[in-house]
């Protein structure tokens, strides 16, 4: 039999490595995603590839008593089993059912009104990164005992530290036990997980039914992505939908047990547990007289059992029997009504419908034969899009029983071009089995639960309702939410502390995005590309110019330390009695907000929230990231944070998307206002100082940002409903310096707070009404260079940093008597062969000329960025 991931391996290079059993557990097909080209497809998951139902969930049970053998039955009893979604819904309750004496929870993509979160936590490599913990109880997650964290793969690690940290910070434990069908971790991953244990003072298990890696050659996502542009016209188009004549499908009413939840994404009990196994049979028997009885039945196909062979595993007379098909987190559910069907001798495949957008090829070597593509249709709070199944056409099944809960059993279900009707066109018989969606007690300990749920009537109900319009009104909805994922923290993304600051990014670590600086410049100036859809070759500092870092952050910890103090006292001054959220810009806005976080700990015992958000100019701030914040925190307490003025075009920038965003969405509350810890261009009011000194966090990149990059916005990447993007470059960890910048000013917080509080009492007393004098200054230097382009004229210590770090310089306009704050400056500026010319009347210490015709000959040097000399 021809292994399912030979056609991928053998045109991308790709190779699982490891025993025997791999092949027969996984095969490989392409995503339609940015983040990772290939996916492994499990074939005793249950999601993609129809499986016996018996096989997968036995496949979790295994697992489960494997898991009560390490435990023990005393621990065992004190633990939580949390399975992911979508994918491992029905794998973490089999795990549960397995271990038995634990309740279950599962994450979940669908929020709840009247609900309060207990968690949340982001999967980075995922084409839809939120996961939500709703669970009915809030006790669930709050006892000692053991967390057991069931996922189908096991591979970077990120989602599970990512879950461990968000709960571990909120309910810390002693032990957590990781869950995997398959373990593929790297080499370079094997040691994270224990790493991580020792960070958090926790002990962490991993089992996992096999395990073994992939290995990806160079250029693998971009080879992904060609393969499949090239194959998605002729093997992904979407489903014709219902062919002439195909019959309705048959409903059957099951005879759900009342009060049992429809699986693990409000919690479920032991006792849960028992009440649907005393249910299962009369269920089972249900349905088998629902697939005798419907039209055209055959009574002995459906229930005799097949050889394998042919096409999608067809044999015996040429049908498959029954396919009970789940739907996306349901999977549960439909997986124990299939095990009761099997158990009744009918001939029982199973698999669910899912998210995941993936290459579909009709080839015996690739795991994804065909896909079916139909609108979703329970009204998800990311808004509408496409939702597939695999396999299901073409698989020969003579009846299919689609199992769904009362959410998703909408008029967009029995569409044309619903997936009831994709099933028809492709199988004979098609049965509905609706499960009651469970509707979760609020309980009080959570706080004021939210408006009405909102409300959609099924097809049945709205048939059965009078002509009376106002009869089918339902009630207000809330506001949907916006499914955004939790913010990134550090160590798994950032060499921040994780509470110091939260990134509302996505992670793009995985993509490649830099090219060389002519290049970009050339695609700038041009107009063929803006300047945050790729990013600069990351600059590695000389031993001269790191010696220059040093230097510069030992002269001037104290001087920066006062500006922290000075703009953090004005801003609580400004807010009495209230508790600011600071939310830095990405990236230079960021080693600031840390260190006002810092100050307001440090002398007044405060906890600041601190996130980072990006803005990019002409293009303004990430609205989803303000919706988030929205969602999180009253508006009007959060201050935006950066590192200094130039011109005040990002001042400009933020004060426009924020009035765009107001009108667009609703919301308000957010002041636009940025407070900065210098303020050379009298952009602002609200300031640490105005003078424009060196501030060593602009001497350098990512290596005094926490390890990331500029941020990144390009289509291709960020969708309408993602954050912004930027990377994390781990790699560099060597060269690091951030925390040790953060630590050499905090050092310095208790020798200035007498010259703070002197700053802040003449500030508060002073007019700061912004005058800005830098932009003037820049739109006469643009006219005197002859440039006539402002957005080439970068004013300041730290913009004129940035052009020679990132940009084409054309020349340096140096102050006369500034050189104190400008060894750096000139060094780099040697480096690229750039001249400086000294001047006497500048408002700035100096301003970067950024070449106004760029040719290759601009560089000075080689176009390149700075390389170690």
């Amino acid at each position: 039999m021809v292994w399912t991931g030979t056609w991928v391996a053998e045109r991308l290079g790709v190779e699982l490595i490891g025993g025997e059993e791999l092949p027969a557990l996984l095969g490989l097909a392409l995503r339609r995603n940015p983040k990772r080209a290939h996916l492994l497809v499990s074939s005793v998951l249950g999601k993609h590839v129809p499986q016996r139902p018996s096989v997968v969930y036995g496949s979790g049970l295994g697992l489960g008593v494997r898991v009560r053998e390490l435990l023990g039955d005393e621990e065992a009893a004190r633990s939580v089993v949390l399975g992911y979604a979508e994918t491992a819904t029905a794998l973490g309750h089999a795990v549960a059912d397995g271990l038995g004496l634990a309740p279950y929870l599962h994450s979940t993509r669908r929020p709840v009104a009247g609900v309060a979160r207990a968690g949340g936590f982001e999967e980075s490599h995922s084409h839809a990164t939120s996961h939500l913990l709703l669970p009915e109880d809030p006790k669930l997650l709050a006892g000692g005992g053991p967390l057991v964290l069931v996922d189908d793969e096991f591979s970077t690690g990120n989602t599970v530290l990512n879950t461990i940290r968000d709960l571990h910070a909120r309910y810390p434990r002693e032990r957590y036990v990781v869950v995997a069908l398959v373990d593929m971790r790297s080499t370079a991953d094997l040691g994270r997980l224990d790493a991580f244990a020792e960070e958090i003072g926790a002990r962490v298990d991993l089992i996992s039914a096999a395990a073994g890696t992939v290995r990806l050659p160079e250029g693998v996502l971009e080879k992904g992505r060609a393969l499949v542009a090239e194959h998605e016209k002729a093997y992904g188009e979407k489903a014709a939908g219902a062919v002439t004549g195909a019959r309705e499908p048959v409903r059957v009413t099951l005879d759900w047990p009342e009060g049992l939840p429809d699986g693990g994404r409000h919690g479920f009990t032991p006792e849960h547990r028992e009440l649907l196994e005393a249910a299962l049979p009369d269920l089972a028997a249900g349905l088998g007289r629902a697939l005798e009885t419907a039209p055209g039945a055959d009574r002995e196909a459906l229930a005799a059992p097949r050889t394998p062979g042919g096409r999608g595993g067809r044999g015996g007379r040429g049908g498959r029997g029954v396919l009970v098909l789940g739907f996306e987190e349901l999977m549960y559910a439909p997986l124990r009504l299939a095990t009761a069907l099997e158990e009744t001798g009918h001939d029982v495949h199973y698999s669910t419908t899912t998210r995941s957008p993936v290459l579909a090829v009709d080839d015996p070597g690739y795991a994804i034969r065909t896909r079916l593509v139909f609108p979703a249709h329970d009204d998800p709070a990311d808004g509408p899009g496409e939702r597939y199944a695999y396999n299901v056409a073409g698989g020969g099944f003579d009846a299919v029983v689609l199992v769904v809960d009362s959410a998703a059993d909408t008029p967009e279900l029995h569409a044309p071009d619903g997936l009831l009707a994709q099933l028809a066109a492709h199988v004979p018989r098609v049965v509905l089995a609706v499960v009651p969606s469970y509707a979760p007690t609020p309980v009080p300990s959570y706080g004021p639960t939210a408006a009405v749920p909102s409300y959609k009537p099924t097809v049945s109900e709205v048939s059965e309702v009078s002509e009376d319009p106002e009869a089918l009104e339902a009630p207000e909805a809330p506001e949907r939410s916006s499914m955004l994922p939790e913010p990134l923290r550090g160590p798994a993304f950032s060499s921040y502390a994780p509470e110091e600051v939260g990134w509302l990014l996505q992670d793009l670590s995985g993509v490649e995005l830099e090219a060389p600086t002519e290049e970009r410049e050339e695609a700038i100036q041009s107009g063929g590309a803006h300047y945050a859809e790729s990013l600069p070759v990351e600059y590695q500092p000389s031993a001269r110019y790191q010696d220059l870092f040093h230097s510069a952050l030992e002269g001037s910890a104290a001087r920066i330390a006062r500006a922290v103090g000075t703009v953090t006292e004005t801003v609580l001054a400004e807010r009495p009695g209230r508790s600011p959220v600071l939310v830095s810009l990405a990236r230079a806005g960021t080693p600031v907000g840390v260190l006002m976080r810092r100050w307001a700990k440090a002398r007044h015992g405060l906890d600041l929230p601190h996130y980072a958000v990006s803005i990019v100019r002409g293009r303004g701030i990430d609205a989803n990231a303000l919706r988030w914040l929205a969602a999180h925190h009253d508006p009007a307490d959060v201050v935006f944070v950066d590192g200094w003025t130039g011109k005040g075009a990002i001042t400009r920038e933020l004060a426009e998307a924020v009035k765009e965003f107001e009108a667009t969405e609703g919301i308000a509350g957010f002041d636009p206002e940025i407070a900065v810890l210098a303020d050379p261009g009298s952009c602002v009011r609200t300031y640490g100082t105005r003078e424009d000194f060196l501030i060593p966090s602009a001497c350098l990149n990512s290596t005094v940002s926490g390890l990331i990059s500029r941020t990144v916005l390009r289509s291709d990447l960020v969708g309408p409903n993602d954050f912004h993007g930027a990377k994390f470059y781990r790699e560099l960890a060597g060269s690091d310096v951030s925390v040790a910048f953060l630590d050499a000013v905090a050092a310095r917080f208790d020798e200035v707070t007498e010259g703070v509080d002197l700053d802040v009492k003449e500030l508060l007393a002073a007019d700061r009404t912004p005058t800005w004098e830098g932009w003037a200054a820049v739109e006469r230097i643009s006219e005197q260079y002859g440039i006539h382009d402002v957005n080439l004229v970068k004013p300041g210590v730290g913009e004129t940093t940035r052009v020679l770090l990132r940009r084409v310089p054309w020349k340096i306009l140096a102050k006369r008597g500034a050189d104190a704050d400008l060894a750096h400056v000139r060094l780099l500026a040697e480096q690229r062969g750039v001249p400086v010319e000294e001047v006497d009347e500048l408002p700035y210490s100096c301003v970067g000329l950024i070449h106004p015709q760029y040719t290759r000959g601009a560089t000075g040097a080689d176009g390149k960025a700075v390389v170690s000399q």
